[in-house]
């Protein structure tokens, strides 16, 4: 190389380089970048923060109302098996104070009436085998005696118990 080849290349060494990249996009962690710093990177998109709590939120409000429905139903359900078990209290309460004229068996079915004077009776007949005498009971319910010897509503007028 020449003298003068040196030298020029000497002074352009000397010169101040400038960078054409800007400096805030320079780094020495790429993998931290919020954007890909590749040709060939996976592609990095922000998203929408308002869409994200909205969906969040959606989902979030669709299922604790599955929740709370499933919990009412099953309140529901509790809340009728109580009402059954306090109807098959009370109608045990009155047959065991009725007029009985045998000796019940376990799984039969009989009829509880109530007479004109405010008694209960328990009969085998049903009240559609009544004859013309049926006027002066009034059909309670038809009950199943059950193994415990509480008994199993079959059927209920709609008289209050």
């Amino acid at each position: 190389m020449s003298k003068e080849k040196k030298e020029n290349s000497q002074q352009h060494d000397n010169k101040d380089f400038i960078n054409p990249i800007d400096p805030d996009h320079i780094t020495e962690n790429p993998h931290n970048l919020p954007y890909p710093h590749t040709t060939g990177s996976a592609l990095v998109k922000p998203e929408d923060e308002g869409k994200l709590k909205s969906r969040a939120l959606n989902a979030m409000d669709h299922q604790t109302d599955m929740q709370l429905k499933q919990l009412y139903e099953q309140m529901n359900l509790l809340a009728e098996q109580a009402k059954g078990l306090q109807d098959r209290k009370v109608i045990s309460e009155k047959i065991y104070n009725a007029e009985m004229r045998f000796e019940p068996l376990i799984n039969h079915i009989y009829h509880l009436y109530q007479k004109e004077d405010k008694t209960y009776l328990l009969s085998l007949i049903a009240p559609d085998q009544w004859g013309r005498s049926k006027k002066s009971f009034e059909f309670v319910a038809t009950v199943r005696l059950l193994a415990d010897h509480t008994w199993d509503i079959i059927e209920k007028s709609d008289i209050e118990i």
